[in-house]
């Protein structure tokens, strides 16, 4: 008589096999770009480790890390820089659009560095024939959105290319910050027994996003969560000045986000599937278009790895700002399995929570 194999078995098997794939050494061996490179889960990690960094010749690039923190001579302050593209389509969506998005963004990795922003860069590549009531609609997005985050537009450039060579608009931006003395952010400070916390509910951009582009027939009141992140970040840094890490979950939702700190660390982390905050529209529309809500990008949430006995500091500085009300500590970080994240589930078990194999949500920044 064969015994079958125990759940938790095959489990630690699954895991086992997860983590020998990932110790492989990245080699891109695609022919062709496709969308789901620019998803935010394996194909972008292919992308990046397997023929970027190695391209760029070791430039000092962490592709874990969402700005760069740079010394300034022999002074103490560093300055934190960073970059990065927006195409999402539609251009307009419920709760912003992609000049919002554009400042917002950029803030936020320079957010998730610790710095306070300083300023943006602007950079517009427009398609001919594009209306231009909907630029103007676009730039005076744009000039409320800095000025409502106090982080101004100081230099930019466009261009315009022929007709089909573009989506109409495509955005630019860079941003550059000052961290402070003392502040440290990086997943490779990560410690087994650190709290993780998370701002809010989950997923709410790329589900607004979606239902905006394929205008699919779902009765659902879905707004992005697309918000500058420095002035909640800077108040858990105060609350918590050990603070490890700080990320803004964005392509690849949660699931990148904890994945990249875990590989980061060399170390797990496992959270909480009931204490993971998603909104009762979102979750309904993700089970309909069998969707997993931590794949789904955010725009306006932030994950923070505090040490455990600064939790409940860093915990009530996320919820006493207006966008971190419904903050939760949803998990911990673990010695083992390394590299892995895993997911405590409502029924009592639990599963390895991966990035984004595929790319079933395009174009969403």
């Amino acid at each position: 008589m064969i015994t079958p194999p125990s759940p938790l078995g095959d489990q630690l098997e699954r895991i086992e096999r997860a983590r020998a794939a990932r110790r492989r050494r990245y080699v891109l061996q695609d022919e062709w770009i496709t969308l789901s490179h620019g998803s935010g889960g394996k194909a972008s990690r292919n992308l990046l480790d397997g023929l970027l960094l190695p391209g760029l010749g070791g430039a000092p690039l962490d592709g874990f890390d969402d700005a760069a923190v740079l010394p300034i001579g022999a002074a103490p302050a560093r300055l934190a820089f960073t970059t990065d593209s927006y195409v999402v389509s539609p251009l307009f969506f419920p709760g912003g659009d992609i000049g919002s998005l554009a400042v917002h963004g950029t803030i936020n990795d320079l957010a998730t560095a610790g710095a306070r922003p300083l300023a943006l860069s602007l950079g517009l590549i427009l398609e001919e024939g594009l209306d231009v009531v909907v630029l103007r609609r676009i730039v005076e997005s744009i000039r409320t959105a800095s000025a409502a985050a106090g982080v101004p537009i100081v230099t930019g450039d466009t261009k315009v290319v022929n007709r089909g060579k573009a989506d109409q608009v495509f955005i630019n931006t860079a941003g550059v910050g000052v961290v402070p003395n003392g502040v440290s952010l990086s997943g490779a400070l990560v410690q087994p027994g650190d709290r993780v916390l998370l701002s809010g509910p989950v997923g709410d951009h790329g589900i607004a996003v979606l239902l905006a582009r394929e205008a699919l027939e779902i009765e659902a009141d879905i707004r992005s969560d697309s918000a500058p992140l420095h002035r909640l970040a800077a108040a858990v840094l105060e609350a918590s000045p050990q603070t490890r890490c700080l990320k803004d979950p964005t392509r690849g939702g949660v699931a990148s986000g904890l994945n990249e700190i875990a590989q980061h660390a060399g170390l797990a982390s496992a959270v909480d599937e009931g204490r993971i905050p998603v909104r009762g529209d979102v979750r309904a529309a993700c089970e309909i278009l069998g969707l997993d809500p931590l794949h789904i990008a955010n725009e306006g949430k932030l994950i923070a790895i505090v040490p455990a006995a600064h939790a409940d500091a860093a915990l009530d500085a996320m919820r006493s700002d207006a966008l971190g009300t419904e903050a939760a500590i949803i998990g911990e970080v673990l010695e083992s399995p390394p590299d892995m994240v895993l997911v405590r589930t409502e029924a009592g078990g639990s599963r390895v929570l991966d990035m984004l194999a595929g790319d079933p949500l395009p174009r969403i920044c």
